[in-house]
């Protein structure tokens, strides 16, 4: 093996023009795109970007995401994506929408007149957009579709709708992957910032119980009295102790 190249990277030349062969190196190159993506935010511009660059009949794409019952397109990669989801959200219909809430793939070789869109296919169409293959996604976190477009009706071929199906499931687990590494690292930040509180309000106490000759219980009671009066978070107060040396405002007489 060549240690200079990705594990995952693939030599198109050895390919050749088998479908199956091209399929399986899509896969392998989208799988290290999206995994090497990092945030959910980056993952889903990814996804967006993949979409029109490998699947040659898709002009325009986009993503629905379904949160707290509520759909909204996140990413998307030309203003005319925006327009064709606001018809979408306007009418209540859509193969998008058809995506999130049945679960299954929705493809329209020419949605001018498709039954099954009588509001959304003719505006559709008229804004320039025939054909659509909308792809259900299922996250960790949320519901939601990847939908895309094409100007020309018939856009998508069986190979196209099978690299569709092959981004989608490949975008579900790396934005899954990307949600949970954020929320780790949420956890772990949060964790951090605890215990670095923790140990500022173990300083200040030290300071004062020194000064004044009282119990670490008393010292934590100024700590908080402080906190209550001045209207700060008590990490805040000690801080402040810490950095000055100026015993905290209570409110109260010293003798309290």
């Amino acid at each position: 093996m060549d240690f200079g190249e990705h594990p995952l990277s693939v030599d198109r030349a050895t390919v050749g023009s088998d479908p199956t062969s091209e399929l399986a190196a899509d896969f392998f190159e989208t799988a290290t795109i999206l995994f090497a993506a990092g945030s959910v935010t980056d993952t889903l511009a990814q996804v967006v970007n993949l979409a029109v660059t490998t699947i040659e009949g898709c002009d325009f794409a986009g993503l629905f995401l379904l949160e707290s019952d509520l759909v909204t397109a996140p990413v998307l990669s030309d203003p005319i994506v925006g327009e064709v989801d606001a018809l979408q959200q306007e009418t209540g219909e859509g193969p998008g929408l058809d995506a999130v809430t049945q679960r299954l793939i929705s493809y329209a070789d020419d949605v001018t007149e498709d039954p099954r869109w009588p509001l959304f296919g003719p505006q559709a169409s008229a804004s320039g957009i025939r054909s659509v293959l909308a792809l259900p996604l299922a996250t960790n976190f949320s519901l939601g579709s990847l939908n895309l477009y094409a100007r020309y009706p018939a856009a998508f071929g069986v190979v196209d709708r099978a690299r569709g199906v092959i981004l989608a499931a490949l975008a579900s687990l790396a934005l899954s992957a990307a949600r949970t590494h954020e929320n780790e690292e949420s956890r772990a930040n949060n964790l951090n910032a605890a215990l670095t509180t923790r140990e500022l309000i173990g300083q200040a106490q030290g300071i004062l119980m020194e000064r004044e000759r009282i119990s670490s219980g008393q010292a934590f009671d100024i700590l908080r009295r402080a906190s209550q009066h001045l209207n700060r978070k008590l990490r805040d107060v000690a801080q402040d102790l810490v950095d000055t040396g100026q015993r905290p405002d209570t409110g109260r007489p010293r003798s309290s």
